[in-house]
């Protein structure tokens, strides 16, 4: 993979067409194959996402802990895709727009 654009539609119809986050160099190593806040308090989730900047996974919105959220307002990173083996997309917090891979955004 070259690099992340924006999915043509931008994942939503209002959503911004443009994303000056996207990463351009080589993925961070995952941190781990689980959601660490939720294996430390006995929780379950139903999804995987990988922060794009430092490798930190966590858990999807979807799930109560929504621990890939919570990274991002903690630490202001802003991209994380979906950790899931076959999934091919990246989100955007801060331009609220879905990424696809590609050639990398010039910005």
């Amino acid at each position: 993979m070259t690099g992340w654009t924006v999915r043509p539609d931008g994942g939503r119809p209002q959503a911004a067409r443009r994303c000056e986050h996207t990463p351009v160099d080589e993925p961070p190593v995952p941190r781990g194959a689980v959601c660490a806040e939720c294996s430390a308090r006995g929780r379950c989730w139903v999804s995987l996402r990988m922060c794009l900047t430092c490798g930190h996974v966590g858990c999807c919105d979807s799930s109560p802990g929504a621990h890939a959220h919570a990274h991002y307002e903690e630490t202001g990173h802003p991209v994380m895709r979906s950790a899931a083996p076959h999934d091919e997309w990246a989100w955007c917090y801060v331009d609220e727009v879905f990424l696809q891979p590609g050639p990398a955004d010039d910005g």
